[in-house]
């Protein structure tokens, strides 16, 4: 049999030894250096760049359009959060945003007849995070919460949005609608809970008073949708969360308040824009409170409109839009006669101490030494809470977790403990005050340090 024998004749085929945008069209590597795609492309990087950079030297300025300040430029020293950080800075600069973000809402509006897909997803929202809350199944009575419902067994959360968008353009804060349909613990053991803080408060000698503020769902309902996500469960949650807490002990219930101020004002004391009460809400708030704790005391108090105050509302801004809100301010004079309210806070983080009349007996002003510790229901009202107290501290609890000594320190010096929240957080069991850690130490903290 022959052998046959293969001989490689072809050497090796090598690159052209010059760029491939030099090569003859008809060569098969030919590429050219800038093809049309690649220029348009060039000219668009162009503008987006130059654009904002020209606004800025001309007096263009970016602005807060969200419920938050605007991020600040990363720092070398954060390591691998310089590159994660500097989007959100890049972002922000963009002073031509707001308009961007009208134009695609006006747009889809328009279009579709729905709002852009903005703001609907992720854990944004006007009630800061809560750190060092419990957490659903970390061995902390973090149940599925009611004892039925849980994401996992109604198959998540699907087609529950941050922002409700109602009728006659009112606007309803998501978690209003999702806490009570997905909670994290039962609402009795969250209500035992706080019922332990008041236990070991007024154990000590202390004055204890709690304050639940209604989601604008519970009081303004009328506007909400005909149909949304959590419409099926939310509203029974709802019963059942206010029969529950009118049983509490110390429990001061703001909701007939809110309804004679919605009958005399001819409309509610929330916004349409925003997830918070209006001025004449904040009013209310600290009425209330004062008398829970001196019962009469208010019976001076006069409280005359003196201007409008306008600011952002955060529902519309999670949606992308710059809506302003806009309420009375008022002058409240616990003696009739002497404004004491004060500049709102522009910020609630660490405590907040009021006592420049210390010592001082003034008609319709609690003396005594007062912690109050609350959300963003008690920062919406600090303009008005320091007037009824000549001692007044106020706390945030969801920064809890940075300020847990000075808290602890607080309540020791105080006399009187008021805990505000709001009905979705106590509905969801999302709540650092009742974390079993803090609330140990709160109790050994009373009870080390009684006042009679």
């Amino acid at each position: 049999m022959g052998r046959y024998r293969v001989r490689v004749t072809d050497a090796p085929q090598k690159l052209p030894p010059v760029h491939e945008a030099w090569l003859p069209r008809e060569h098969a590597l030919y590429r050219p250096r800038h093809g049309r795609r690649q220029l348009t492309a060039l000219l668009c990087a162009v503008v987006f760049f130059s654009a904002p950079a020209l606004m800025w030297v001309f007096g263009g300025r970016p602005g807060e359009i969200e419920n938050r300040a605007l991020a600040g430029f990363p720092s070398i020293s954060d390591g691998w959060g310089f590159f994660t950080g500097f989007p959100q800075w890049a972002t922000d600069q963009l002073v031509f945003r707001a308009g961007a973000i009208d134009a695609a809402d006006g747009i889809s509006h328009g279009l579709f007849g729905e709002p852009a897909p903005m703001g609907q997803h992720g854990d944004g929202g006007p009630i800061p995070g809560v750190p060092d809350g419990p957490q659903a199944g970390d061995g902390d009575g973090g149940d599925s919460g009611n004892g039925d419902r849980s994401e996992d067994d109604q198959g998540g959360s699907a087609g529950y949005v941050e922002v409700i968008e109602g009728k006659d353009g009112w606007l309803y804060y998501g978690d209003d609608v999702k806490a009570k349909c997905f909670p994290q613990r039962p609402v009795e053991e969250t209500l035992q809970r706080l019922d332990r803080i008041r236990h070991a408060v007024e154990a000590s000698g202390r004055r204890f008073v709690l304050t639940i503020a209604p989601d604008k769902t519970t009081m303004v309902p009328q506007h909400l949708p005909d149909s949304y996500a959590g419409k099926d469960c939310a509203p029974e949650a709802t019963k059942k969360f206010w029969r529950l807490a009118e049983q509490q002990r110390s429990f001061q219930d703001l909701r007939p308040s809110l309804r004679d101020a919605a009958d005399q004002l001819g409309e509610p004391p929330y916004y349409a824009n925003d997830t918070h009460w209006t001025d004449d809400g904040a009013v209310m708030l600290t009425r209330d409170v004062a008398e829970a704790i001196q019962p009469g005391v208010t019976d001076s108090w006069r409280s005359d409109g003196v201007g409008w105050s306008t600011t952002q509302g955060d529902l519309a801004s999670m949606l992308g839009r710059t809506e302003p809100k806009a309420s009375i301010r008022y002058e409240l004079k616990p003696d009739g006669r002497t404004d004491r309210t004060h500049d709102p806070l522009t910020r609630f983080d660490g405590p907040e101490r009021y006592d420049a009349d210390a010592g001082v007996d003034i008609e319709g002003v609690i003396g005594a030494p007062t912690a109050l510790i609350g959300d963003s229901f008690t920062f919406a009202s600090s303009r008005y809470l320091p007037a009824a107290f000549n001692d007044l501290t106020l706390l945030s609890y969801p920064q809890l977790g940075k300020h847990k000594k000075d808290t602890l320190d607080v309540f020791v010096r105080s006399e009187v403990v008021v805990v505000q929240t709001v009905e979705r957080s106590v509905a969801e069991g999302d709540l650092p005050l009742i974390d079993e850690g803090f609330v140990k130490e709160l109790e050994q903290a009373m009870q080390r340090n009684p006042i009679r």
